[in-house]
């Protein structure tokens, strides 16, 4: 048996390592500002104030402020704790299933079909996962690309593409003065972009306008994607938001018809309630079958080494949902249901600003769609709101209108008045 004494190389190397490396690891960390949005949440739980309204936190809530779990669902979980028999490892394509129904609904069953060979589709912790997936992969393929983002967009997009080792650019959207999408300014933005360069498009709901990409613009902006050479890649996070999930899927659907190269981003967390089952899928397009199974095995690869394997329940339950009608009738109606009540709720708060004569001066509310509208507030107007009336909103005057109900709603314009008047 061998012997070490302190004169021993173990201990001088020992002794030179606890000297090089005397501060702990991570003292070179510092405390990073809270989340802006995830931060509000905190704030309202500790606002003590009995008229509060949060609009924050962008999750569909029914008039009593709960996120219900929808009838389907529910179901679909009682069946699976009583059918499922093992909790093994799924494939890392995903649940058995999920991916071919995930692509019939965000395709079509007639697209999808016809693109047999070409889809290649992978299921992912939720829509971030499958962003994140995404970009991985084209950073893998082009190194430091260029994706053009609207402005605004989504608060994690280009935080999440910026990980990945890609570069973001913004493209003009949104005009405030109307509050819907300036297409002559988002194409002739997008005429600056290089060939290879993402253009990231959002499916429906714009996050944080609800303004979309009108369909007399679809044809123009294919078709300057098609001539300079770009690749669309687009964030399907509200199917079923809008105006119901064939509408709301129209865009995506050309685009993949239209096009050879089209990358998906699929979330089941707002359109199935499942938010904290993180579920999602990406869905890429080739234009043959031998890249469909070259880009499909380097997905493959990147997942594996970033969570290895995909988790099962949330899947299971959307598949299960989706592969029986009795069930898919049920999500069906109540998707409708929460659609319908969104919209109903963006004219009750037009019409009460309407009182005022602030509606027009705030933004274009019942000319949107999805969960959110963009005020026309300053920041100082919105830090008046939460600090006078304890209505939370994030800083550019994005508000999540699930967040309103009948009884808020005379509060909230009364408010949005004294500080817009």
């Amino acid at each position: 048996m061998t012997i070490f004494t302190y004169s021993h190389p173990f201990y001088n190397m020992r002794n030179y390592i606890s000297q090089r490396y005397k501060s702990p690891i991570f003292s070179s960390l510092s405390v990073l500002p809270t989340d802006p949005i995830l931060g509000l949440a905190t704030l309202y739980e500790a606002d003590q104030k009995v008229e509060k309204v949060d609009l924050g936190v962008g999750v569909y809530r029914q008039a009593d402020g709960r996120t219900p779990i929808m009838e389907a669902v529910q179901e679909a979980y009682i069946r699976l704790a009583q059918q499922e028999a093992s909790k093994s490892y799924i494939s890392h394509a995903g649940w058995p299933g999920f991916t071919r129904a995930c692509r019939n609904l965000a395709l079509g069953t007639d697209l999808s079909n016809q693109l047999e060979g070409k889809l290649s589709v992978l299921q992912t912790p939720g829509g971030c996962g499958a962003l994140r997936l995404g970009f991985d992969l084209i950073a893998t393929s082009t190194p430091g690309a260029t994706v053009w983002v609207s402005n605004p967009t989504w608060a994690n997009h280009v935080p999440i593409l910026e990980a990945a080792g890609l570069h973001a650019q913004s493209y003009n959207y949104y005009c405030p003065k109307t509050g819907q999408v300036d297409t002559t300014a988002m194409l002739q933005s997008l005429e600056q972009a290089e060939a290879g360069d993402i253009v990231l498009l959002h499916a429906c709901c714009h996050n944080p306008t609800g303004a979309d990409i009108p369909a007399e613009a679809w044809e123009a902006l294919i078709s300057l994607i098609e001539q300079k050479g770009l690749l669309p890649f687009i964030d399907m996070a509200y199917q079923g938001f809008g105006d119901g999930l064939e509408e709301d899927a129209g865009l995506t659907r050309k685009l993949f018809a239209s096009l050879p190269e089209v990358l998906l981003s699929y979330s089941c967390s707002k359109n199935f309630g499942l938010y904290r089952e993180r579920v999602g899928a990406l869905i890429i397009k080739s234009p043959t079958v031998k890249q469909a199974e070259a880009v499909e095995s380097n997905m493959a690869r990147i997942a594996r080494q970033s969570y290895s394997m995909p988790p099962a329940h949330g899947a299971a339950l959307v598949t299960t949902v989706l592969e029986d009608q009795t069930l898919r009738t049920s999500w069906q109606r109540e998707l409708d249901e929460m659609r319908s009540r969104i919209t109903f709720l963006r004219k009750d708060l037009d019409t009460a600003l309407a009182h005022y004569g602030t509606n027009d001066g705030l933004g274009n509310i019942t000319g949107q769609n999805g969960m959110f509208s963009r005020l026309n507030l300053s920041e100082d107007q919105v830090s008046v709101l939460q600090r006078s009336y304890s209505i939370y909103m994030p800083a550019n005057g994005r508000i999540n209108v699930a967040g309103l109900n009948r009884e808020n709603i005379p509060y909230v314009a009364r408010a949005l008045t004294s500080v817009s008047g």
